[in-house]
């Protein structure tokens, strides 16, 4: 390493300041001779030492591009631009020109409060995404007073010595220092299809994949000073509308045009009769803005970030908060083995060896070919398995090839304690054959042991050496098992019974792919890869049918993945596809919801719409429960704004054309839609239960619930106006205050069924949505009964109000009940099975779901896998016996997750575990 005091002079590329360097500097430093670039950023391959790291990021800042934040004056301003802002403008224009100035100012509150609350709540899902982005962010390996550190990306300067690999994203500008030619994939930068070649001393671009070969390179720019400018953005916008964003939004524009149609008429009817113009337009524009669903973008992005939040707290960090919609209705996850299904620990078994050649030989000849620095699973296998430590002692290795996927082998090039060369290579057994000159006379000993190992459950590395400048000869096979993971057969079982199908994807020989699905109950028809076509080619239906089939796949190429999700969507399904690797990329990008699981490389986690932060699947399962739960709240919060729109609309119009009388004045519009709002938010909080089946949009069941309730309360409110007018002969200021009330309090009692497909008792509300009713509820009732910008009520009055409200309430719930039977029936018995069919005495499922039960209990910790199913299996054997003793209990069985629900009450716990009540 060079001393301090040279790397502490300022390189001259430091002369300029940051963001001002001259457009040329780069391109020297781009293309001279490295030598001198090494000399100009006062740097060498040792890298540089800490203290001058900092001050070399002081000087040239973090390397990142600066984002444009908006001005939060002027975003603010915003929320007074479009439509809805506009008609709340024009009320209060109207209201000021015909001097109503309690209107005035109320609709004037109205306007700051949607504005405030809007603004306020869009910044703290912003924030979110801002702290998903900074557990997600790229890491870099640096030398760092001479030791190899992982600082973040950011943290890199000019000067820096950096080591990439497969799968990295390239996080800086930089120049190649050593390694082999490595192939480099610039599409994002350049347009270019196919990747490039780059050797050493070249350049590579920030944002770059690395798609082949591993070098250590030294950083020439940052920041704003690169080619790309940017590093890659792993958490994109969070507010791209996805499939069910646009139903919801389908459902405004259904609400707006049914009340422009509705004013337009109470327009009309005015002018006919001659009614102040002035008064009458100003009501119009209110009774407008109360129906339009002004909280309908608050509440969805309120949504959506809490969920972000309660699936981060689950190790599973979304990069789009979309995703979560459609992981809700994901029904095919297609997994990858290793690591997700199989804990990627490979344990060594005993070699397959040729020719006389002794297992330690062959295990030492793959341990040469192996390198401990890269972490890789396979190499630390193969080096775990030398019986001494000190073997590798003595030998140097001169040249190492790592893996990649093309080659498909890693390949070393050693010198021997006697000075003599030699090569060693271990990869694919079908690889290391085509290589090797002894091809002929051992290829059907070892394809033998390589079906043996594989029946076995057990992976093949075919291993080979050349003596010198000699032909390749292979010397051996060596077995590897990576056994499943503990909580893999349980959390499968219980993904099928919430109606997704796991399958099985997997880079591995046929044999292995069954031996696996086999140990976790997934069923035996694998299909073998190789025999699909890629994307560009359109599968026959029987083909396509067969992958739909399918209980998994082996032998998968990365184009295979892409295909096989082409063809699950084509035939209806919403596909969920996991993937750690820079070639899964492209199927994580096209599949519904891509996810990346843990230790996936940069590209992988780019691509994806979910990134896992531990291994296994059980982090799926609870991602899946969580989305839909969010959806059972947008689905509750969908069916009250339709109702509550219906029941105000219909109401108002129908009272001013038949009976010629406004019920409520502008100004009780107005605190209505006020205090709505302002409850409606804490849905999002809400406790569900989430459902067995994949989430879908059903509008024929939402507008028909939704209609049920809307047609319901305007009845209700017609017989309080008739008992107020004709029974109890109150004067029109008293009865526009009743009606506001019951209205207020009616309205909001609304979300209680419409939050529920049971009786309205069968979930209990989230402390905080109780809390947010019941306060705006107290707030309404007494403004009713001390007559704020209306004339007072009374306490007498508002308790027969309350109690009007509360019966109708308890009258519309079995109503809600009969139309939930009629539109949407619930059918007994369709959960799904593996195989397609139904196995009538097969408690494996039963079995499988409780020993995820006990998994979860246990904070999803493996070591108990063996002790969960055996108790378990005593406790759904011993309900069995039970059962069949008593066979008149067996007619509606209540699930025991349902009664475990019933008794906690609520919270997450409870609702995690919760059925839809039917």
């Amino acid at each position: 390493m060079k001393p301090d005091t040279d790397q502490s002079k300022a390189p001259e590329a430091q002369s300029v300041p940051k963001h001002e360097s001259k457009p040329d500097a780069k391109d020297d430093l781009k293309s001279m001779p490295l030598a001198e670039v090494e000399k100009k950023l006062a740097s060498s391959p040792d890298g540089l030492p800490q203290a001058e790291a900092e001050k070399r990021l002081t000087q040239y800042g973090p390397n990142e591009i600066e984002e444009k934040k908006a001005n939060a004056f002027l975003k603010f301003l915003t929320y007074f631009w479009g439509p809805i802002p506009w008609m709340i403008e024009a009320a209060v224009i109207l209201s000021a020109v015909a001097r109503h100035w309690p209107d005035f100012f109320i609709i004037l509150v109205l306007l700051l409060a949607n504005a405030v609350v809007g603004f306020w709540e869009e910044h703290a899902a912003g924030n979110a995404i801002e702290a998903l982005k900074a557990k997600l962010a790229v890491k870099a390996r640096v030398i760092r007073d001479g030791k190899w550190v992982n600082p973040a990306a950011r943290e890199l300067v000019p000067g820096d010595v950096i080591r990439m690999r497969l799968g990295d994203i390239v996080p800086a500008d930089v120049r190649l220092l050593d390694g082999d030619p490595m192939s480099v994939d610039q599409s994002a930068l350049t347009g270019e299809s196919l990747p490039a070649s780059r050797k050493l001393g070249d350049a590579v671009f920030s944002g770059s994949i690395i798609r082949r070969g591993e070098s250590s390179a030294l950083v020439y720019a940052t920041g704003a000073n690169t080619y790309f400018g940017k590093t890659a953005e792993l958490v994109q916008d969070a507010h791209t509308v996805s499939h069910f964003q646009k139903a919801v939004l389908k459902i405004g524009n259904y609400l707006i045009i049914l009340a422009v149609v509705l004013v337009a008429a109470i327009i009309a009817v005015a002018i006919y009769r001659g009614d102040p113009i002035l008064t009458t337009l100003q009501f119009a524009l209110v009774l407008t803005v109360a129906a339009i669903p002004v909280a309908m973008p608050t509440v969805l992005s309120v949504t959506m970030a809490v969920g972000a939040r309660l699936l981060a707290k689950k190790q599973a960090i979304v990069s789009r908060l979309v995703a979560i919609e459609e992981l809700a209705g994901v029904d095919i996850l297609c997994a990858d083995k290793t690591g997700t299904l199989t804990q990627n620990k490979l344990t060594l078994g005993d070699p397959f060896s040729v020719n006389n050649v002794s297992a330690e030989q062959v295990i030492l000849d793959a341990a040469l070919a192996s390198r401990a620095d890269d972490k890789d699973t396979i190499d630390l296998a193969v080096l775990g398995g030398l019986k001494d430590d000190k073997a590798l002692k003595g030998y140097q290795v001169v040249h190492f090839q790592p893996f990649d996927p093309v080659h498909k082998r890693t390949e070393a090039t050693v010198k021997g304690a006697d000075g003599k060369q030699f090569k060693v290579t271990k990869g694919a057994p079908q690889v290391i054959l085509a290589l090797a000159a002894n091809a002929g006379e051992v290829k059907s000993a070892v394809d033998k042991a390589v079906n043996d190992f594989a029946a076995s459950g057990f992976r093949s590395l075919g291993v080979a050496r050349a003596e010198e400048e000699g032909k390749w000869m292979l010397v051996g096979v060596l077995p590897l098992f990576d056994p499943p993971r503990e909580d893999a057969k349980a959390t499968i079982a219980t993904a099928l019974a919430m109606g997704v199908q796991v399958k099985m994807v997997t880079g591995d020989a046929l044999a292995i792919a069954k031996e696996t699905a086999k140990k976790l109950d997934m069923g035996a028809n694998i299909l073998d890869a190789s025999s699909l076509g890629d994307s560009k080619k359109e599968e026959t239906a029987e083909v396509a049918e067969s992958i739909e089939k399918a209980d998994g796949f082996a032998q998968v190429f990365p184009e295979h993945k892409f295909h096989i999700v082409d063809v699950l969507q084509k035939r209806g399904h919403i596909v969920g596809m996991t993937g750690d690797g820079v070639n899964d990329a492209p199927a994580l990008k096209k599949a519904d919801c891509g996810i990346a699981v843990s230790d996936a490389t940069d590209a992988a986690r780019a691509a994806a719409a979910i990134v896992l932060m531990t291994p296994g699947l059980s982090v799926i399962i609870d991602a899946i429960k969580e989305s839909r739960k969010i959806f059972q709240r947008m689905n509750s919060y969908a069916i009250y704004r339709i109702a509550e729109t219906l029941r105000v609309l219909l109401f108002m119009t129908l009272s001013i054309l038949i009976f010629n009388f406004y019920p409520v004045t502008a100004v009780m519009i107005v605190m209505l839609a006020l205090l709505n709002d302002g409850a409606i938010l804490s849905i999002a909080y809400d406790n569900v239960h989430y459902r067995d089946q994949p989430e879908a949009w059903n509008m024929r069941m939402v507008l028909g619930i939704a209609t049920v309730l809307g047609l319901v309360g305007p009845i209700a409110a017609f017989g309080l106006f008739f008992l107020g007018d004709r029974v109890y002969h109150l004067n029109h200021a008293h009865l526009q205050t009743m009606m506001y009330l019951m209205l207020s309090v009616a309205g909001h009692l609304t979300i209680f069924q419409a939050r529920t497909r049971g009786p309205f008792w069968s979930i209990r509300p989230a402390r905080i949505l109780w809390g947010a009713v019941l306060g705006t509820q107290i707030v309404a009732t007494l403004i009713a009964v001390y007559g704020l910008f209306m004339t007072p009520l009374g306490w007498g009055w508002a308790a027969f109000v309350w109690g009007y409200a509360l019966a109708w309430f308890l009258v519309t719930d079995p109503v809600k009940l009969l139309a939930y039977r009629i539109l949407d029936p619930v059918k007994a018995g369709t959960k799904p099975s593996s195989k397609g069919e139904d196995r009538p005495g097969d408690l494996t499922p039963q079995i499988a779901t409780r020993a995820y039960e006990l998994y979860e209990q246990q904070g999803h910790q493996d070591g108990q896998s063996v002790q969960n199913w055996d108790k378990a299996e005593r406790e759904v054997r011993e309900d069995q016996a039970k059962a069949e003793a008593k066979p008149e209990t067996l007619a509606e069985p209540k699930p025991e997750t349902e009664a475990a629900e019933s008794k906690s009450g609520s919270g997450d716990q409870a609702a995690d575990r919760g059925q839809c009540p039917t």
